[in-house]
């Protein structure tokens, strides 16, 4: 979760960032995908891209970074979810569709979802 743009995140976020930092929970943003998803399988926890004012659908693409990587959480035991539904059911609309991401181990996931869907 890259918090540069925190102010930019819809409330549900914004929450759950505020809840994380008083949980004592520690934030890494490598900004590579790859490599953030890589730390999230061999330490656990959660790589969030929320929509932003700037980009309300979403920055990642669905098809050719989304995807791959949720296949990879799921594969490992983990959820992955753009907006309300699971990242590997969003049907694509168009090569370079973009989406929010949510993914890593689903203790993590859910807790997220809790707040972002209050």
């Amino acid at each position: 979760l890259n918090e540069a743009y925190a102010e930019q995140f819809p409330t549900g976020y914004r929450t759950y960032l505020q809840w994380a930092h008083e949980h004592g929970y520690s934030s890494r943003y490598i900004g590579s995908m790859v490599a953030d998803v890589h730390r999230i399988l061999m330490r656990g926890g959660v790589f969030i891209y929320p929509p932003t004012v700037k980009n309300p659908e979403g920055k990642l693409r669905l098809l050719y970074e989304a995807n791959p990587m949720a296949m990879i959480i799921e594969q490992a035991g983990g959820l992955s979810y753009s907006g309300d539904q699971r990242t590997l059911e969003v049907q694509p609309s168009e090569l370079h569709q973009r989406v929010p991401v949510l993914l890593g181990s689903p203790d993590e996931v859910e807790s997220v979802l809790r707040l972002i869907q209050a």
